[in-house]
């Protein structure tokens, strides 16, 4: 299970074939690597899920292989036999469903091992063959919103961008930027080219990077006719006998930030927010992490002496707002029945 939707498996993958299983999308959220949160954002997971879904069939029509499968619903719903069955999104919309729950191929996850902070990237490639998730994400960046990383790391002319500094208000890259990091270590770290292409096993970094790239620039003209600016989001990757697959989910406001007449529309809203209601927590937490990273050792949420805060009722209803409203906004369609986006964006400006 993840921090925000559950994983079910079907059909186990072997060293030879792809298995079967799926997402269960939660109303779980998460941020700064917590887990899950005291609170639920109601509908946040059919909204996830119909995006990603949504998104994910958009890379299949512009032939980029991915690991999706369909939608899964209630058999009575879709007047199938059959108490549930896997059906295309748009099967799903029709029959006035917003799914929860993803149909997808499964691969291989070794077990890495490790010991303190040093993994053993060896053995899981050792153990994986010709059939695994790539243990990677590997991360795109259209602009620098105030939130970005990226800041901290690098300086504005390490882009070809005319500042000193990084201001105070999101900055536009003349091209989109690539970086990897870790996706299975326990606190996530951003890694050079080498490195990065050591851990990827035998797949080249270069055409991961052509491959993020192509999602990237299809997710940008898709947020474009939406309204959306899309401002950086990652894919994760599996390789199954010479072929790399799009994995996890792609898209959403929750793995990518995207903003909508220059307001965030993404996780980025409460991350913000708890920056500014939960400062003692979100220090806590960095500390914790910067005294792991010192102390060698992977496991940085038990140095942590705080804990989060639930959210104001106001809050939970606003992020749920914003969810429902921006899947309705993206994918084209009244799916939920909830207020527009500008008046969604609107409320959340006051959050």
């Amino acid at each position: 299970m993840t921090s925000v939707k559950e994983f079910r498996i079907d059909e186990e993958p072997t060293a030879e074939d792809l298995g079967h299983g799926a997402f269960v999308f939660t109303d779980d959220y998460s941020v700064f690597d917590w887990g899950k949160m005291p609170d639920e954002i109601p509908q946040k997971g059919a909204s996830l899920c119909t995006m990603g879904a949504y998104n994910f069939e958009v890379l299949e029509q512009n032939h980029i292989p991915t690991h999706y499968e369909g939608v899964a619903v209630d058999g009575d719903a879709v007047g199938a036999a059959e108490p549930r069955v896997t059906v295309d999104l748009a099967d799903a919309l029709a029959a006035g469903v917003a799914p929860r729950e993803m149909t997808i191929s499964l691969t291989q996850v070794p077990d890495l091992p490790h010991d303190g902070d040093e993994y053993a990237y060896d053995a899981y490639h050792d153990a994986a063959g010709e059939n695994y998730l790539i243990p990677l994400e590997i991360v795109f960046r259209n602009t620098v919103p105030v939130g970005s990383s990226l800041r901290k790391r690098t300086d504005p002319v390490d882009h070809g961008l005319d500042y000193s500094s990084w201001p105070d208000e999101p900055v536009d890259l003349p091209e989109p930027v690539v970086e990897f990091s870790t996706k299975y270590e326990q606190q996530d770290r951003y890694l050079g080219r080498a490195e990065a292409d050591r851990i990827a096993g035998v797949v080249d970094i270069d055409r991961l990077e052509e491959l993020a790239l192509s999602v990237n620039h299809i997710l940008n003209r898709q947020a474009e006719t939406a309204g959306f600016v899309h401002e950086d989001g990652k894919i994760e990757c599996l390789y199954y006998q010479g072929e790399i697959r799009v994995a996890d989910v792609v898209g959403t406001f929750d793995e990518n930030r995207f903003s909508y007449d220059d307001q965030e529309v993404s996780k980025e809203v409460i991350r913000q927010y708890h920056k500014r209601t939960q400062p003692e927590w979100v220090e806590a937490v960095a500390e914790a992490k910067s005294e792991a990273d010192e102390r060698g050792v992977a496991d940085w949420k038990s140095l942590c002496d705080r804990t989060p805060d639930p959210l104001d009722d106001a809050v939970i209803e606003a992020a749920s707002d914003l969810y429902r409203a921006g899947t309705n906004a993206y994918v084209g369609s009244d799916i939920f029945d909830v207020p527009d986006i500008a008046a969604a964006v609107e409320t959340v400006r006051t959050v």
